[in-house]
């Protein structure tokens, strides 16, 4: 499967992507938001020019009484500030809503993660409430808020 964005194109996560996305998730710009995947699997790699860049996952509530999905990302340091997460999200929202049936897509960023909050809002996420002490930071091991964000699929930009 592939999902060509914009800028981007998502594609399965290669064995021969894992060294370098080891790499980006240890950068001190990435790390304090993503600690290393045990795998990559479940996972689909952000390309930009042939050149991995980073990765995001989806979930997915199988249920036809709920039918929502949820994203995380994350993306080389260098490649902040370019649209280019704002483009993946975007784009897999429109996968999941359009072509797995989804109605409702949840993510949820560290309260200080303020990039990645004004990114998932260009798309059309909504904050939610926060939700305290949700996890660790994976350097200095502090516990952080998390900001619940949800989108509907009406609500799509």
């Amino acid at each position: 499967m592939e999902l060509n964005g914009e800028k981007v194109l998502l594609r399965p996560v290669l064995d021969s992507d894992v060294k370098k996305l080891d790499k980006i998730v240890r950068e001190p710009e990435v790390a304090a938001w993503w600690s290393t995947p045990d795998d990559y699997e479940e996972m689909l790699a952000i390309t930009l020019d042939g050149e991995v860049i980073g990765a995001v996952q989806y979930e997915e509530e199988e249920d036809p009484e709920f039918r929502h999905a949820g994203i995380d990302i994350f993306l080389t340091a260098s490649r902040h500030g370019l649209g280019l997460g704002t483009d993946t999200v975007r784009t897999v929202a429109r996968w999941l809503i359009d072509e797995r049936g989804h109605h409702r897509i949840t993510i949820d960023p560290a309260v200080a993660n303020a990039g990645a909050i004004r990114s998932y809002s260009k798309v059309g996420f909504k904050p939610v409430g926060v939700m305290r002490s949700y996890a660790r930071d994976h350097t200095s091991g502090v516990w952080q808020d998390a900001l619940l964000m949800d989108l509907l699929a009406e609500e799509l930009v």
